[in-house]
C-alpha cells in the first residue's frame, strides 16, 4: 500500500485525539545572477525573537529536545536525501502545500526550514510564495516591503535587494512582496523559472523551501508545483476530507516526488514514529500509484 493510500485510510478512520499543530495566521523580466559576495553584502537583516517562537511551539536552533523537534528531524531526512541525489531533478526545490486553509501548512513550513537550518553543512532559503495571503513574516514576527513578486516585475531589482538575512546563521528569507493582480501569471512566467533556477544553483548546499498557497483555493500553487523537485502535502487527520485530498493531489502531478505529513494526530504513518505531538509521515511516494 502506498503512502498516499495509507493517508486516505487515515482520513477515513475519522478524527483522532491529539494536540493540534498551530495553523497559519488568519489573516517579467529576466534578472542577471548576482554574485554570492554581493548577496551577502547587500541583504537586509532581521532579528527573529527565538524565545517568542519557542513559546509558540516552533523549532528553534538552540537544539532543545522536544517532541515536535524530533518529528521534524525525521521528516527532513528523506527530503535532504532527495535534495542531493543526482538522480532527483531539482531535488533542492521543496514546496510545502495543503488542500485547504487551516491545515497547519505555514507552521510546518517554518518548522521544516528551521530544522534544516540546524544542519551543519546546509543553508536554507525560505520563500513565502503564498502571495495571496502571506503569513511567514507575521509568524516569525518580522516585516519587509518587497519580495518575490517585486523581483518578477521590476527589472532593475536584484535578489540581494529583497532577501532577508536573519540571526539564524543558515536561514535566509524571501518575502512574498507586494500583492499584484496578475500574481498567477507572474509565477508562471519565464522570469519566475529563471529566478528559481538561479536561486537553486547559486549555492551547492542550499535548500529552497516554498510556502505555497493551498491547492484548492488558488491556481498559483499548481503553477508553482511545475518548478519543484519535491512537494510536501500537509493534511489534517481531523479536518481534511478524502475528496479534497485526492483533488489536491491531481493538481500536482507535474512533480514525481510527493510526501505526506499527517498533521494533528498522535498515530504514526508509514515510516513515522508517534511521539504524541501530532506528526506522522511517509515519503518518496509516486502520487499516481
Amino acid at each position: 500500500m502506498s503512502i498516499i493510500e495509507k493517508a486516505i485510510d487515515k482520513l477515513n478512520s475519522g478524527p483522532k485525539e491529539g494536540h493540534p499543530a498551530e495553523t497559519e495566521a488568519s489573516a517579467a523580466e529576466n534578472h542577471p545572477a548576482e554574485s554570492p559576495v554581493a548577496e551577502k553584502r547587500e541583504s537586509q537583516h532581521r532579528e527573529i525573537n527565538l524565545e517568542r517562537l519557542k513559546k509558540k511551539n516552533f523549532v528553534t536552533p538552540q537544539g532543545e529536545y522536544t517532541t515536535y523537534a524530533e518529528e521534524f528531524r525525521m521528516i527532513k531526512r528523506p527530503l535532504l536525501d532527495n535534495a542531493f541525489d543526482p538522480q532527483v531533478k531539482k531535488g533542492n526545490l521543496i514546496m510545502v502545500t495543503s488542500a485547504l486553509p487551516g491545515e497547519g501548512k505555514t507552521y510546518c513550513t517554518i518548522n521544516l526550514a528551521m530544522s534544516i537550518a540546524m544542519e551543519m553543512d546546509k543553508t536554507v532559503l525560505l520563500v513565502d510564495a503564498d502571495v495571496s495571503k502571506p503569513s511567514v513574516l507575521q509568524q516569525l514576527g518580522i516585516t519587509a516591503d518587497r519580495g518575490l513578486l517585486d523581483l518578477l516585475i521590476e527589472k532593475d531589482l536584484k535578489p540581494s535587494d529583497v532577501l532577508i538575512k536573519t540571526n539564524i546563521e543558515n536561514l535566509s528569507i524571501l518575502p512574498s512582496g507586494r500583492s499584484h493582480r496578475k500574481a498567477t501569471e507572474l509565477l508562471a512566467s519565464e522570469a519566475m523559472a529563471e529566478l528559481i533556477d538561479d536561486m537553486a544553483k547559486r549555492y551547492p548546499d542550499r535548500i529552497i523551501i516554498f510556502d505555497s498557497p493551498p491547492l484548492l483555493v488558488t491556481t498559483e500553487s499548481s503553477v508553482l508545483a511545475s518548478h519543484m523537485g519535491q512537494i510536501v502535502m500537509i493534511i489534517s487527520s481531523e479536518n481534511t476530507p478524502q475528496a479534497a485530498f485526492k483533488d489536491a493531489l491531481s493538481l500536482i502531478d507535474s512533480c514525481d516526488i510527493v510526501g505526506v505529513v499527517l498533521n494533528k494526530t498522535t498515530a504514526s504513518l508509514g515510516k513515522g514514529y508517534g511521539y504524541g505531538y501530532g506528526y506522522g509521515y511517509g515519503y518518496r511516494a509516486q502520487h499516481d500509484q
